[in-house]
Formats: C-alpha cells, structure tokens, sequence
C-alpha cells in the first residue's frame, strides 16, 4: 500500500478561520463550508510553534473569491544589477507603452461610430470646410444655431415655430385625445389652439392623456407676437400657415389673449372658373373656338372663331343687328332698289 500523507484539519463542524496555533511549515485545512482554507505556520517563536499562521489558499483559487487584493499592481523585478526579490507595486503612467493609432484594430471604426456629443467639446473654432450643417432643429435659446427657416422667417418679421399637426376651429377642453379639424390627435402632437373663449389660453399646446402643456417653443411667458406656425393636416386648416397678430408687449403667452390670423395657404390654392391649375402653374382655360387664344404667351381675340354669338351694340362699334337688313337700319342707311331700265 503507498504511502499516505495526511495533514492537521480541522472538521466541517468546527469554527471557521484559522488554527490558533501551528508548527513552524506545519500545513492545516479547515473544512467548515465557510472557510475551505489551507493554512502553514511561518517562523519559529524558539519553543516549537509558529510565530505566524498565514491562509495560503482558498476552495479553488490560489486566492479566496472573497479576499480583497490591490487593484492596478505589477510586478517590479529590483534594479539592474541589484539582487533582491521582485515586489508589487502599484502601476503608473509610466508603465504603459504609447500605442498609435495603426496598432489598434478597431480603432478607426470605434471613432466613427461615436456621436459627436460623445466627444469633448471642442475649444477653439471648427471649420466644416465650406459644407452644409443639416437637418438642424429650430433655435429655441439665444446661443443655438438658426436654420434657415428660422432665418427666413425673421426676415419676413416672423418667429416660425415647429409646425402643428392640426389647428383648432372652436373651443375645445385642453386635455386628452380628442378630435380636433376631423383627425383624432394622440399624445405628442402638437396643436395650434387659437380660437378659446379665453384668448389668454391659445397657443401651442403638446397632447398628452392629461391636461396638455404648452410646447418649448411658444411656453409660458414667451413672446408670441409674430409667431408663425405651419398646419399639417386637417379638414379645413391643412397646408395653412398662422401667425400671431398680437403686438410685443400685448403678447406674453398665458398672460394676454393672443390672436393667430391665416397668413399663407400654399398647399390649398385652388384654380377657379375660366383657369387650369398644373403643380404650381395657372393658365387660362379657353373655350374651342370661343374667340380668345394665345399668340405668342398673350391672349388675343379672334374675331373668326365659330363659337362666338350675339351682336355688338352700336355704341361699342358694332350694328347691332345678325342681318345686312338690321345692320343698315341700325346705321340709318336706306335700303336701295337699283331698277336697270329699258334699253
């Protein structure tokens, strides 16, 4: 039978940690389940014992899951030259090598997949190399950049807001989904209220399932005059722009009753009677043979048309009459009788 190595142990029953005491490199194992530690004894106190015993492993690990070691060391070999045991030392900047950026992999396709509000902000001027920013919100605080709708409009003396989805027609509660010009707004959109029995309460207005707020861009307290605001959908109010009327000072919003007027219908425009309307383009729409075509982009009157009828007054140049008899009469012209005689 081979030989067995046995060492001291103490059993699952006892206590957890380590033995009181402990012969100088004498191992010992505790097998309580909250322990599962070898332990040795170090040094010698001159009468047989350790002077230390030292935990040395744990149930798996050369370290226990749950002891605590110094994150961010190394291991430092001693000076050139110098004969001492290397120690663990805490790392520093130093002892990480500069990288390039070629020696990184993924180093290009992680910038490019990082937005730019990811970034550090940028501490002297930016140039875009003569290219175009897009899609750019409207400017709600004095420091952000314009779009140039936003710049238009200021230019026409207008404030133009993100556009609503619908507009009111009466007065309506300001709460909850709800129909509003025939389309059934739901939380999120925005709607231009402007016809309140209290004109201090229009505005524009955020749905939500509660009582509506009013939008960022036209809040409490804001200066509404001028503010323009585009419809997109509806019965009546679609494709319709409306601004408000109410003059600076008389046009604090939640304060003063505001007034909002139509101001544009590009969407809407519509030909009339005696008009064809193609994408934007009006053009007269003539009657075959009705007496008016165009010569050269300019309507003329053609006098020879088939279709034209009637008589024309005396007074406007004509004879007033459809035969030669009436016409003559008309003018005062006698009719003659030619009697060729005899010969």
């Amino acid at each position: 039978m081979a030989n067995v190595i046995r060492i001291k142990k103490r059993a699952a029953s006892g206590q957890a940690g380590a033995p009181s005491s402990l012969a100088p490199s004498e191992l010992a194992f505790n097998e309580n389940s909250s322990d599962l530690s070898l332990y040795y004894g170090l040094g010698d106190d001159g009468s047989g014992g350790a002077t230390s015993v030292i935990k040395i492993a744990g149930p798996g690990h050369y370290f226990s899951k749950t002891d605590t070691r110094t994150a961010n060391t190394v291991l430092a070999g001693p000076s050139s030259g110098t004969a001492a045991a290397p120690t663990f030392r805490s790392l520093v900047a130093g002892d990480i090598p500069t990288l390039l950026a070629v020696k990184i992999s993924d180093f290009d396709t992680q910038v490019r997949t990082s937005r730019i509000d990811q970034m550090a902000a940028p501490t002297s001027s930016v140039a875009f190399g003569s290219q175009k920013i897009t899609g750019l919100a409207t400017c709600v605080a004095d420091t952000d950049g314009a779009n140039k709708a936003y710049v238009d409009g200021v230019a026409q003396g207008l404030a133009v807001k993100d556009s609503a989805r619908v507009a009111t027609t009466a007065n309506i509660t300001l709460g909850g989904n709800q129909m509003v010009d025939g389309v059934s707004v739901i939380a999120g959109d925005r709607v231009l209220v402007k016809d309140q029995s209290s004109a201090s309460a229009n505005g524009l207005y955020v749905v939500s399932a509660q009582t509506w707020a009013r939008a960022d861009d036209l809040d409490t307290g804001a200066n509404a005059a001028g503010a323009f605001v585009f419809i997109e959908s509806g019965t009546t109010q679609a494709d319709r722009g409306f601004v408000c009327t109410s003059n600076t000072g008389s046009a604090v919003v939640g304060t003063n009753n505001l007034s909002f007027t139509q101001f544009s219908s590009t969407g809407e425009v519509s030909a009339g009677d005696g008009l064809d309307k193609t994408g934007l383009v009006f053009s007269v729409d003539l009657k075959a043979n009705g007496g008016l075509v165009i010569e050269s982009t300019e309507v003329a009157v053609d006098l020879g048309a088939s279709s034209i009828t009637g008589t024309l007054a005396l007074a406007d140049g004509g004879t007033g009459s459809t035969t030669a008899s009436g016409a003559r009469t008309n003018l005062g012209i006698p009719d003659l009788e030619i009697d060729g005689g005899t010969y």
